[in-house]
């Protein structure tokens, strides 16, 4: 079997938690080899998803290891199972892998809670807005990547407006609804979009104010995607030099908490919305 050239994320997650469960198990590869009748290079490729896995070999692994958390197991057979191909494999050869992974981790997501200090959230942007912003990418951007950027960011959004759209928590700070990315007619319609989205059923939008009491976070960019268990949560941090998946269990733990934090701090729905229509008088 050909080994793959591009797993995403989200595939490679599966041979993360296999060689967790090997671990707790205390196996080496040698002994989880022998056990399964195969060789370790086969279990090292397993865990590196270098090659497909089948549902039925995740569950035999699971039985090996002694994994009584079926919820878990299936959930990652439901994973090793699907091979349809998502509407981002599109911009494979056009845009980073990182760009696909948070389209696909979005795309699965069972709910989703993000937080933004100074920029909108990608997937409540207007185009415009969104222009603006890859305008000033850093290195530049050429005009048909950025096109490309936006094309696929658009495209993201389509998960808010499904039938069943995942419950979707937006944390923004007031200091990014009062940036004029793009000027002053971008920006009051980006506004407008957001105080528009903020009524739809399953957003919330909620803004932390600067006259707030506290502010838990360090200011980074935070998108937390809920698996469909906990174990398979998954955190995407925004960094200068790209975003960052997280999936350690303490980590999680640790942003699940600033959240929580920033949520408590921020104002109702209904006040956010109030202030965003405040703003967008004055811009």
């Amino acid at each position: 079997m050909a080994p793959r050239s591009a797993p995403t994320a989200r595939r490679l997650r599966i041979g993360v938690e296999l060689r967790r469960m090997r671990e707790r198990a205390g196996m080496t590869a040698a002994e989880a080899s022998r056990s399964l009748g195969t060789t370790q290079a086969q279990i090292s490729n397993i865990e590196a998803n270098r090659f497909g896995i089948s549902a039925e070999r995740v569950r035999t692994l699971a039985h090996i290891y002694g994994c009584t958390d079926q919820p878990l197991v299936e959930a990652l057979a439901d994973m090793a199972a699907d091979r349809t191909r998502g509407w981002w494999e599109e911009y494979r050869d056009t845009l980073p892998p990182r760009l696909l992974d948070l389209a696909e981790m979005e795309h699965h997501a069972t709910a989703l809670r993000v937080t933004q200090v100074i920029n909108i959230p990608g997937l409540l942007q207007t185009p415009e807005h969104a222009r603006a912003l890859f305008r000033e990418a850093v290195p530049a951007l050429r005009p048909h990547e950025i096109e490309y950027r936006i094309s696929h960011r658009i495209k993201r959004q389509v998960i808010l407006h499904r039938e069943q759209p995942p419950p979707y928590t937006a944390i923004v700070h007031e200091a990014a609804l009062r940036m004029q990315f793009g000027g002053r007619e971008v920006a009051r319609a980006q506004l407008k979009h957001l105080a528009e989205v903020s009524e739809q059923a399953g957003i919330r939008l909620l803004v932390i104010p600067f006259d707030g009491t506290s502010f838990p976070t360090t200011g980074h960019a935070v998108d937390y995607f809920h698996g469909p268990v906990p174990d398979l949560d998954t955190v995407e941090v925004d960094t200068a030099h790209g975003g960052e998946l997280i999936d350690a269990a303490g980590q999680l733990e640790k942003y699940r908490l600033v959240l929580d934090r920033m949520e408590a701090v921020a104002l109702k729905p209904a006040p956010s919305r109030e202030l965003i229509h405040r703003i967008a008088q004055d811009t």
